[in-house]
């Protein structure tokens, strides 16, 4: 790791506390000028770092720009320094990863990125990616099933998002079958998850989950298309002067996007370790704000092609099954199972 990277993460470490010069350079065996330079060159960066005249540096609590080093500190795991990966920029995350796990990533490797120059979303349309108010991440998996029971994975995925967001903001969301999360009626995250599979066995060889979080998002930043019906976590209080530096939450400045994203690191690896107990599905019925109401099942068309929602079949959201699916029942009173992948869902009553 850099100077730089070193003195991060100690400042990280003690994030809103002062540490001196003098032990920064002792601890991390480096001189007080490399200290400085350091320092200088994290506030280039758009760190907020006070220095206290005979005490020393601290980092603001409210300072939020993506790192490593903001990330570690809140994640359970021991052996992920070298399983998460920060861009400032990058056309997708998922893309990233399918590279990486071709490239023999381990499992467990994480891709964040402050901005998505070409985010994805459900057959391949486009995702609203801006800089410095939103979590894009990837995770590259192992699991342990073939493709017939892929929607698990992302049904136990959107479990561990909303644990993740309601453990460290303290906010409840809802799930909409399959991969869309709701806060206040308006979809705040969409997960994305694509696999890789062996053609003659049909299991998988690895999967990719993407997520995409609005943070704290203006809602003009939206595309006009979006703004009725996409939310955001937390309003964009205010922009400082630096442009380098994310819109922040001085209301609780514990709350910051590099502690969410730890949170959604180790639901997502503790979910993935027990995939097959289902344990999670509970959770997920409890969340749904689909089951019991009637709903339109829209085919989902050829990839990229725009949904007619004025067009459907009409259906009651019975269940969600052990493996993800959901449970509807037809107007001829015949039940079906649906997967991830066939149908978009409206709800049209309550």
């Amino acid at each position: 790791m850099s100077t730089k990277g070193n003195v991060l993460k100690a400042l990280e470490e003690n994030k809103g506390t002062t540490i001196s010069g003098e032990e920064l350079a002792s601890n991390l065996n480096i001189s007080r000028s490399a200290v400085w330079k350091a320092i200088q060159e994290l506030r280039k960066d758009g760190y907020r770092i006070d220095a206290v005249t005979r005490k020393g540096y601290c980092l603001t609590q409210s300072s939020d720009i993506l790192s490593v080093e903001g990330i570690l500190p809140y994640v359970t795991r021991s052996n992920m320094a070298d399983r998460i990966h920060v861009f400032k920029s990058i056309p997708s995350t998922n893309l990233t990863s399918k590279k990486m796990a071709l490239d023999g990533a381990p499992f467990g490797t994480v891709v964040i990125a402050e901005e998505q120059t070409k985010g994805r979303g459900r057959r391949g349309r486009s995702f609203h990616s801006p800089p410095l108010g939103g979590i894009y991440m990837s995770f590259i998996l192992k699991p342990r099933f073939d493709m017939t029971k892929s929607v698990l994975i992302t049904t136990a995925a959107s479990v561990a998002v909303c644990k993740a967001i309601e453990k460290v903001t303290g906010i409840y969301c809802q799930i909409k079958w399959v991969n869309d999360i709701y806060m206040d009626k308006k979809k705040i995250c969409g997960i994305l998850t694509e696999a890789v599979s062996n053609f003659e066995s049909g299991q998988i060889e690895y999967i990719v989950i993407g997520i995409g979080i609005n943070y704290s998002t203006d809602t003009f930043d939206f595309p006009e298309e979006l703004r009725k019906t996409a939310g955001s976590l937390f309003e964009a209080i205010h922009t400082t002067k630096n442009d380098n530096q994310p819109k922040d939450l001085d209301s609780n400045p514990l709350i910051t996007r590099n502690r969410l994203i730890a949170e959604v690191i180790n639901q997502i690896l503790d979910v993935n370790e027990n995939l097959e107990a289902r344990d999670f599905i509970p959770e997920y019925k409890k969340r749904s704000f689909v089951l019991g109401k009637e709903i339109l099942i829209i085919p989902a068309g050829e990839t990229g092609e725009e949904r007619n929602f004025s067009e459907g079949t009409s259906a009651v959201a019975l269940d969600i099954d052990q493996d993800g699916g959901l449970v509807v029942r037809y107007q001829d009173g015949s039940i079906d199972i649906l997967n991830s992948g066939e149908i978009s869902i409206r709800t049209v009553s309550s």
